[in-house]
């Protein structure tokens, strides 16, 4: 069997991938391991930057029509009887689409298979693994027969997520940074007016809720790092306490979790390959990195890593320049911005990582005056939006930590497009005309 891009992982960074080389022709086969739905918790929050893409793709309606968009996130922090109140927006954003979405991940990734399977030069086969690499011919095998075949390839993707065969084969190592907490995630029903995200925190405790289509939320619960099994051995009695607590609205909703195995943990770590490509194959996703989960990050950027590689491929194709070499381009521009989504969110995780009065304080503190400071406000919703980037300065530092004055003027249409991606920062070698 031979194809022009082989893509080793059917998630959604794969498929985003996967659908736009299929809408420029170009013959490209996804191969994922699994015959069906993930048993494990994946992303299901969309940021506007992916919102963009997925409209570029023409899977904007079903994507919207399946979804809950979220404009705005209520900060909520707890001090004994007493409630600290602030917010975040996505609506001060430029943009088409200036809020987030929540979205089923499973329906997400029917969204994108389906679409994809729209064009003839769209290959798509499940329960399918990939067993070795050999210069451009891939070994793979069909799970159910047990039967080995090879495919041969001018392109290698590895977009297998943390376990990634192809990132072996490349001999690229990463280094995996843990933290002092894990999560609890599960979905039940909400109180219809839950409509809003919505951040509940103590100085020692962390409630994160995102409602979803259909009546749902899906929560994230803090623990420490560790203590899943003891926790485990408790009445499901003790875990509706811990939300209730927090949360008093979901008493009668969050009760309907019945089972601890209904509930999962999440294993919070973070990496960055030092290298997304080499000769002609290539990393996406968490292939190449993870975040924290804390900002909602690790499917948008493996949405944004498949849309910029798959410009680049669409153009060599089209151009007929298919030197490997000209896939440097990728990490060119995708490696410095995630970096610094990986830093942002790295934060966002220290900021609640240690169960402390005195740091729940400032956090509260920062938080409060981030809202009222109209440039932190921009520049925070604006970094984790994906729409561009503006490196937080000391200044903004001190503004937030009450040093300095609040800055209360509105910025400018001028200002937040100055600091918002544009074409040519996105697809740079366009511009310059300099495949090979």
């Amino acid at each position: 069997m031979k194809t022009d891009v082989l893509i080793s992982g059917g998630g959604i960074g794969g498929l985003t991938l996967a659908l736009k080389l299929a809408r420029c022709g170009i013959d490209v086969t996804v191969i994922e391991r699994l015959p069906g739905p993930s048993p494990v918790y994946k992303g299901e929050l969309l940021q506007p930057k992916s919102l963009d893409i997925f409209d570029s793709l023409g899977v904007i309606e079903p994507v919207l029509s399946h979804g809950h968009r979220i404009a705005d996130l209520e900060l909520v922090e707890l001090k004994g009887k007493r409630a600290e109140h602030s917010s975040m927006s996505y609506s001060i954003l430029p943009g088409k689409y200036p809020y987030s979405l929540m979205i089923h991940h499973e329906k997400l990734k029917d969204i994108l298979r389906a679409k994809g399977e729209e064009y003839s030069s769209f290959h798509y086969m499940g329960n399918t693994a990939c067993k070795k690499i050999s210069g451009k011919t891939v070994t793979v095998e069909d799970r159910s027969e047990k039967e080995p075949f090879d495919i041969e390839c001018e392109f290698i993707i590895g977009a297998e997520g943390r376990s990634s065969v192809t990132r072996d084969y490349m001999g690229i190592e990463v280094s995996e940074k843990k933290y002092n907490h894990h999560f609890l995630t599960v979905t039940f029903p909400r109180p219809l007016d839950m409509t809003k995200g919505r951040i509940v925190s103590t100085y020692q405790s962390f409630l994160g809720l995102f409602p979803l289509p259909n009546e749902e939320v899906r929560s994230v619960y803090l623990i420490p790092a560790g203590e899943y099994k003891s926790l485990r051995k408790k009445p499901i009695s003790e875990f509706h306490k811990l939300y209730i607590e927090l949360c008093p609205d979901l008493e009668g909703y969050v009760d309907q979790i019945t089972e601890w195995k209904q509930i999962q943990l999440m294993v919070p770590m973070k990496y960055h390959a030092d290298t997304y490509v080499k000769d002609h194959l290539a990393l996406i996703g968490d292939a190449a990195h993870t975040v924290h989960p804390m900002a909602g990050e690790g499917m948008n950027m493996a949405i944004q890593d498949g849309s910029v590689l798959g410009e680049l491929l669409c153009d060599m194709y089209s151009s007929g320049r298919l030197d490997p070499a000209n896939l440097e381009w990728y990490p060119k521009v995708r490696k410095r911005r995630v970096s610094h989504q990986l830093h942002l969110s790295h934060l966002s995780a220290l900021a609640y990582s240690y169960p402390y009065r005195p740091v729940g304080w400032l956090r509260n503190k920062s938080l409060q005056r981030m809202e009222k400071d109209r440039v932190s406000q921009f520049k925070q919703m604006l970094n984790i939006s994906g729409l561009g980037m503006w490196r937080e300065t000391l200044y903004d530092r001190m503004v937030q930590g009450g040093l300095f004055p609040l800055r209360t003027s509105f910025l400018s249409k001028e200002e937040k497009l100055g600091a918002s991606f544009t074409e040519e920062q996105d697809y740079p070698w366009k511009e310059k005309e300099e495949l090979i």
